[in-house]
Formats: structure tokens, C-alpha cells, sequence
């Protein structure tokens, strides 16, 4: 497969496809380029900490980065497992800032969701994957609060925040595209 210009959504563990496809239909559309679903990773255990019952994203996004096809534009993994960085006590996904790789979990992001409300699950999924996308894109956390860089804390930020860039990361994220492309 060619993937140059595309953005690979790579689904690590139980995954739904559905979701794994909506991701791929969304980030394309979102940033204008070619996106697929592909696995990169079979697993992500080498980046399990025990003490935390937690994976250690930095890790996962360095195995990511290697196993990345040389082609595609961006990989984004997409798991159920729970996330971390040292510093925090989780996060919903971590970014190589402008680099080619990034991860989100969905374990937050959905776990306080009944079946019939789903769909707001999926649209924070959706919004995690773009902002995780838009670090590797060189965007830093934006202060605007509806802006989709805005930095989230709790779930209900998610909610909060819209699903777009401001007007100035929208001019950074045109920059960057200009210049990568």
C-alpha cells in the first residue's frame, strides 16, 4: 500500500472497527489528507507499569514512531488500555509535538458512558484523536477553551471544547501543512 499524504489510525488490542473506521473517515476529512486504518503495533505490554496498572504512553509512541511506515504522513494508535505520563496520573493520549506519531486511549473517554449515549463517546474520541494529531502537527495547547488544542483535564472538558481550531491554530496548522507538504 502507498501511504504518502495519509494519516494511518492504528488500532492496538480489542478495537472496534466501526470506531477504528470513524476515526479514519474523521481525521482525513479534518486535516484534508488520505487516512486508513492499518496495524502498526500488535501490543503494547512493554509499556505496562505494574505499579500503576497503567502503560507508559512516551514509550509507546517511541515503538510507534519506528514501526511507522516511512510513507505515511501521521500515525495515530488508538487503544482501550490506560494511559500515563510520570508526571500525571493519566492521560487520554500523548503526541510527539511535530512529530509523526500519537496515541489516545479510550478508557476515559468512554468509561462513564451509558450504552445509549455512545455517541457522545465517540465524539470525544474523535476530538482526542485531532488534538493528539494536531501536536504532531506542531500545535501547542491552546487557552481558548472551545478550542480543540485546548489542554482537558476531566472528561467534561472534553464535552466542553468545540470541535474545531481557533482562528490561531487553524493559521499554525496551515503554516505546518504548508510546510510539510
Amino acid at each position: 500500500m502507498n501511504n504518502i499524504d495519509t494519516i494511518i489510525v492504528s488500532p492496538i488490542g480489542d478495537i472496534p472497527p466501526w470506531m477504528s473506521d470513524t476515526i479514519a473517515t474523521d481525521v482525513g476529512k479534518f486535516f484534508g489528507f488520505k487516512a486508513c486504518v492499518e496495524k502498526v503495533l500488535d501490543d503494547i505490554f512493554f509499556a505496562y507499569n505494574a505499579e500503576r496498572n497503567q502503560y507508559h504512553s512516551t514509550k509507546i509512541l517511541e515503538k510507534l514512531s519506528k514501526n511507522a511506515p516511512d510513507d505515511c504522513i501521521k500515525v495515530i494508535a488508538v487503544t482501550k488500555e490506560d494511559l500515563f505520563i510520570p508526571i500525571l496520573t493519566h492521560v487520554y493520549g500523548e503526541a510527539q509535538l511535530g512529530g509523526k506519531a500519537c496515541i489516545i486511549s479510550i478508557s476515559r473517554l468512554i468509561a462513564d458512558l451509558e450504552i445509549e449515549i455512545v455517541n457522545k463517546g465517540c465524539k470525544r474520541i474523535v476530538k482526542e484523536a485531532i488534538h493528539e494529531l494536531g501536536h504532531t502537527f506542531d500545535l501547542r495547547h491552546c487557552e481558548d477553551e472551545k478550542c480543540i488544542m485546548h489542554y482537558c483535564r476531566r472528561v467534561e472538558d472534553v464535552d466542553r471544547k468545540s470541535s474545531r481550531f481557533c482562528r490561531y491554530c487553524n493559521i499554525f496548522l496551515a503554516d505546518s501543512i504548508r510546510n510539510l507538504c
